[in-house]
């Protein structure tokens, strides 16, 4: 199914401008790395104050406040450029399992991040008043991180996703 749809697409006007114009994927890769680096790091500010290992001297949700803007920003930044990566090389990208892969974890991240951040708001918490961080809440905290990286390796991944998964791999077949 994804595959007819990703071969129909290939074939669209933007989709063929995005391959025709040799600088367009470079670019976009380059923003979007960026970003996903963005993202990660103001991701580990916050998990590192959840953790208490970082940044202890400030309230959290000043912490919270400084470094959730960058995240969703980049979250809208990543997206459109993924998206534009993906419209720019359709089969490539539907025929890997390391996208569908990353696909969901990043799902599983960005609910769990928009739960986490429902969850410390301010009106959430009592005036001046520190969240504490549960055991279970701290462990989350570090198998979030640990999506993120598994996120960042898998992205890198799609371009060598035959080598990686071999057998399973959707594009071993092909």
């Amino acid at each position: 199914m994804f595959t007819e749809f990703a071969a129909w697409l290939q074939t669209t006007p933007l989709s063929v401008t995005i391959q025709s114009v040799h600088w367009i994927i470079p670019l976009i890769q380059s923003i979007h790395i960026l970003t996903i680096g963005v993202v990660f790091v103001s991701i580990l500010m916050i998990a590192l104050r959840v953790l208490g290992l970082a940044l202890g001297d400030y309230p959290f949700t000043e912490v919270y406040g400084r470094f959730a803007p960058w995240i969703w920003t980049g979250l809208v930044v990543m997206f459109v450029t993924g998206l534009t990566l993906v419209i720019g090389e359709p089969i490539r990208e539907f025929t890997a399992t390391s996208f569908w892969v990353k696909m969901t974890l990043l799902i599983v991240c960005v609910v769990s991040g928009a739960a986490f951040g429902r969850s410390v708001r301010p009106p959430k918490l009592a005036a001046g008043a520190e969240p504490v961080f549960s055991s279970g809440l701290k462990s989350a905290t570090v198998v979030v991180l640990l999506l993120w990286v598994a996120i960042i390796f898998l992205g890198r991944a799609i371009a060598y996703d035959v080598e990686v998964w071999e057998s399973l791999s959707f594009s071993a077949g092909t």
